[in-house]
């Protein structure tokens, strides 16, 4: 029986060079390794969705309702995808995952990406924003999983953060209150510096919400509506811890002007830089060195 014409070539080859013809998927073929985080066509149901990263008690949850107020637009309830995984629990399991070319990240990012189009199709609407204070230290990992993510940045006097969270923590000391304030504001300052978004100052939105809304709208490509400034008039879930703000000031149903900053000399020496680099305070003199705890070396977020 005459031989085959690959297997004449394929011994010429592997004689000149070592290697031979393979269909690919054929048998002997090696699989493929997966590609982490590589989403494939129709891998996402969500487009350009837009994420606010922000610290706690900065003003995300009446930015959130104010946004959710819109027709087009839908913000629902902290979500926390950083705690979100999805879970293999055999090596059947993940085998089969590997022939698939599924990773453990884009596992996940499937999860994500179903959980956030379910609450989008639910609501009506046309736009996805998500508000969880903790997605700033998965900024990166929502990136890979929406290429096409948009970014809001909220910020606040680090001072009044401090203050608005000692009140709804007032069992943790002042270090400890500082510290978690410094961690949320760094990791925001350093996505902030990294990735091209838009800024709101917390202050601004609670004092002008028509102005601030509207170029709120205009960054994300819809056009303002009035109704966005009585989110009370509105259905945006239940006001709860884990869910978002829960104080009685949210719940009022009214945007409030926000309190006065505090006074200069009241401001803790380890919040001064972040307040430097936001903007709240003036940069110190040229020459006299950058203060401890300098937002320019963002904490691992971690």
């Amino acid at each position: 029986m005459a031989v085959p014409w690959k297997d004449t070539v394929n011994r010429a080859l592997r004689r000149a060079t070592g290697y031979e013809l393979r269909r690919v998927g054929g048998p002997g073929a090696r699989p493929a390794a997966p590609r982490r985080g590589k989403a494939r066509s129709g891998d996402r149901l969500l487009v350009a969705p837009a994420f606010v990263l922000s610290s706690v008690r900065s003003g995300s949850t009446l930015l959130r309702v104010l946004l959710d107020s819109h027709s087009q637009i839908h913000a629902p309830q902290e979500l926390h995808l950083r705690d979100l995984t999805v879970r293999q629990r055999s090596k059947y399991a993940r085998r089969a995952m590997t022939a698939l070319k599924l990773d453990q990240d884009q596992l996940d990012y499937l999860f994500w990406d179903r959980l956030l189009h379910r609450e989008l199709t639910a609501a009506g609407k046309t736009l996805l924003v998500n508000k969880t204070p903790s997605d700033v230290f998965i900024v990166d990992r929502i990136r890979e999983c929406w290429p096409d993510a948009r970014f809001i940045f909220l910020l606040r006097h680090p001072a009044a953060i401090a203050k608005s969270r000692h009140a709804t923590r007032p069992q943790d000391s002042v270090e400890r209150n500082n510290e978690m304030v410094l961690r949320y504001g760094n990791a925001v300052e350093d996505a902030r510096r990294r990735l091209p978004g838009h800024t709101v100052r917390y202050e601004d939105l609670a004092s002008d919400p028509a102005t601030e809304t509207q170029r709120l709208c205009a960054f994300l490509g819809v056009p303002w509506e009035p109704s966005m400034l009585e989110y009370g008039e509105h259905q945006h879930g239940r006001f709860k811890p884990g869910l978002g703000d829960w104080t009685e000031k949210i719940r009022s149903g009214r945007v409030q002007p926000p309190t006065p900053p505090p006074p200069v000399d009241e401001i803790h020496p380890d919040l001064r830089p972040l307040c430097v680099a936001w903007g709240y305070l003036p940069a110190p003199d040229a020459g006299a060195g950058a203060p401890s705890g300098s937002p320019a070396a963002p904490e691992p977020a971690s």
